[in-house]
């Protein structure tokens, strides 16, 4: 049986956009990651959904980072040199004068399992994402970082 053309082309719905820059707030985050690519995705991602961005390459830079300057969000890669994101993150908490804001910590991890999650939370991380990063993901986990 001879297949006739179609009518119209068939279209993919356009993706929804996600940009929680229009809930009247860009966060600053800071990105700690030792991994090029993943560097240039989790940057892609922040600066698509509107947010501002910073880079640093280990977890001492990124305890330096946060103890000089005012992030509202920290994407800390758990597997890092110098200093890895669990360790960067106790001494992050050590160093927080109580009673201020303390800066939300979402670990980066390739390892997803629970128990992976429970020590982030352990360490003294508010969130967990897995790598590869989804762009919904981060979208979810800025959010609650927003509320």
């Amino acid at each position: 049986m001879p297949l006739s053309a179609a009518e119209a082309p068939l279209e993919a719905p356009p993706a929804p956009r996600v940009d929680l820059a229009s809930e009247g707030r860009r966060l600053r985050v800071l990105v700690a990651e030792d991994d090029p690519v993943c560097q240039r995705i989790a940057m892609r991602l922040l600066t698509r959904m509107g947010h501002y961005a910073q880079v640093v390459p280990d977890g001492r830079s990124a305890v330096k980072a946060v103890l000089s300057s005012d992030y509202d969000v920290v994407l800390m890669d758990c597997q890092m040199p110098e200093l890895d994101g669990y360790e960067a993150t106790r001494e992050i908490r050590r160093h927080e004068p109580s009673g201020a804001r303390r800066v939300r910590i979402i670990a980066l991890t390739a390892h997803a399992m629970e128990i992976h999650r429970q020590e982030c939370l352990k360490a003294g991380m508010d969130d967990h994402l897995s790598k590869p990063l989804d762009i919904h993901a981060l979208a979810q986990a800025m959010d609650r970082a927003l509320a």
